[in-house]
């Protein structure tokens, strides 16, 4: 899709958003692979990482989520395992060079990252600099996918305005990543039900829809399912799969 074609879908969609396409209802004993667990705080320990890896394990989580720096480390501790070793590209603000992004994407598969999240530049974005955001989150997707990784693009829609939502879900799509995300969790403004519908209703059903920030209970995992997303990034993992064990008695 070229970039007229884009911004005249925007348009449309400002004014009339597609059809809900349906959210999902999760079980209790199904929620955990829908969870990446994270950790992504500075102070972040390896004792930490590798709970964090056995938690991961032991309830199924769909990934894990950490700092690169820990990415080596986690290929280690989740050998064997089907949880997917996932790590943070142009973190937490997307504000470096396409290049800065697509060499980091480049060394943390090598290095087993299975799923990458990027920030994307959100001040050009704003700005209106389509064509640079379009081509920074195609490079990295084009990198991720050459090493048979995922790209989850990181749009932090507290930042936005409903066009601009609208639009960074559009080239998300377009530059053929696999999931747009709702915030890094860093900034003001995490997931909301009503980003994570929009988002849905933007991307159709097809796309996947990551919801992070802010999301600490079994209630918050379950509105954001509901709303459309289908994979939570949370540091509360642990705990919402718990509640939902206790609500089942198990």
């Amino acid at each position: 899709m070229d970039m007229k074609s884009i911004l005249e879908q925007a348009e449309a969609y400002d004014h009339q958003l597609p059809e809900f396409p349906g959210g999902l209802e999760v079980g209790s004993q199904a929620l955990a692979a829908y969870l990446d667990s994270t950790i992504l705080k500075p102070d972040a320990t390896q004792e930490q990482i590798h709970n964090l890896c056995l938690d991961a394990q032991q309830y199924g989580f769909a990934a894990v989520c950490v700092n690169p720096i820990f990415t080596t480390r986690v290929t280690r501790f989740l050998k064997g395992s089907m949880v997917k070793n996932c790590t943070v590209v142009g973190f937490p603000l997307g504000a470096v060079p396409t290049s800065i992004k697509t060499s980091e994407a480049l060394l943390y598969v090598k290095e087993g990252a299975e799923e990458v999240d990027m920030v994307i530049p959100v001040g050009l974005l704003k700005a209106g600099s389509y064509g640079y955001v379009l081509s920074d989150i195609a490079a990295v997707a084009q990198e991720a996918h050459k090493h048979h990784a995922l790209l989850k693009v990181i749009l932090e829609m507290g930042l936005l305005e409903r066009r601009e939502k609208i639009i960074g879900c559009l080239l998300s799509q377009a530059a053929g990543a696999d999931f747009v995300k709702t915030s890094t969790g860093m900034m003001a403004g995490g997931a909301t039900v009503e980003d994570v519908e929009l988002m849905r209703r933007v991307v159709g059903k097809d796309m996947g829809v990551k919801a992070a920030g802010g999301i600490r209970s079994l209630a918050d995992a379950r509105a954001m399912l509901k709303a459309g997303a289908n994979r939570l990034g949370t540091s509360a993992a642990v705990k919402i799969v718990q509640e939902a064990a206790a609500e089942t008695g198990k």
